[in-house]
């Protein structure tokens, strides 16, 4: 056995007097471990700095259209204030349905009021002035669109044809008023845009002409619902890739 071996093992304070503590099995050497007291800090006095991280640009966008599609889009303010900003960058997207040629289209938008009082986002893109209007479709959008985002090109196209084409943003969804994308009560919600479509169809430039609704994923349930309430006051549906049934969870 190596005795060089035994200094490693002293105690911190070995006695003089006693030769057995130099024994490196009964007196091991024993570990401290370090007790720190946290300071107590007086609310009064603390002081606390949050600091945001800078979101990275998007691509082909300045740095300050970048910060404003970065932002929090939960309330209509918000979402309308991005809409603006980005309205050119919307109509020169590079699609087919944007570059066509859909010189005298009318559009026009308002907000209506829905039965508890929240604003809705409304549009309409109607035919050039001297073109007869053959008939009205009322669209529904899907969960992750509005009624002016991709639907913008199509309905163009469709009022080219000679039809007046109407849509709205559900509550919460798009420019209208309510928490981004929550539907507490999805009847409720097709109550909502069927009450939007019912004072369309009163208006002077499509009063008495056929009226057709068309629903794209989501907005093909709501479609559907629609339909089913009120069947006799449609003349046709239209469904592009419909909600018609969700999947069953199934517990593990």
């Amino acid at each position: 056995m190596n005795l060089s071996l035994t200094l490693s093992f002293r105690p911190t304070e070995p006695s003089l007097f006693d030769r057995k503590s130099f024994s490196p099995i009964k007196y091991a050497q024993k570990q401290h471990v370090p007790i720190f007291h946290q300071p107590k800090l007086d609310p009064r006095r603390t002081q606390f700095s949050v600091t945001a991280k800078r979101p990275s640009p998007i691509e082909g966008l300045s740095e300050e259209m970048s910060v404003m599609a970065s932002q929090n889009l939960d309330h209509a303010p918000a979402r309308r204030r991005v809409r603006s900003a980005f309205v050119d960058v919307h109509q020169q997207l590079d699609h087919c349905l944007f570059k066509m040629d859909h010189a005298g289209i009318r559009t026009e938008e308002w907000y209506g009021r829905n039965s508890k009082g929240m604003q809705i986002f409304c549009k309409s893109w109607l035919p050039k002035l001297d073109v007869q209007i053959k008939g009205a479709l009322c669209f529904c959008h899907g969960y992750g669109s509005t009624c002016t985002f991709f639907f913008e090109g199509i309905a163009k196209r469709i009022a080219a044809s000679g039809y007046a084409v109407y849509a709205v943003d559900y509550p919460g969804f798009g420019l209208s008023e309510g928490l981004h994308g929550y539907i507490p009560n999805f009847d409720e919600l097709v109550d909502d845009v069927n009450e939007q479509f019912t004072n369309i169809k009163g208006r002077p430039e499509v009063k008495g002409l056929p009226f057709f609704i068309m629903g794209e994923s989501m907005g093909g349930a709501v479609t559907l619902k629609i339909h089913l309430k009120e069947p006799s006051k449609w003349d046709g549906v239209i469904l592009v890739a419909p909600m018609c049934k969700l999947p069953r969870l199934q517990r593990t």
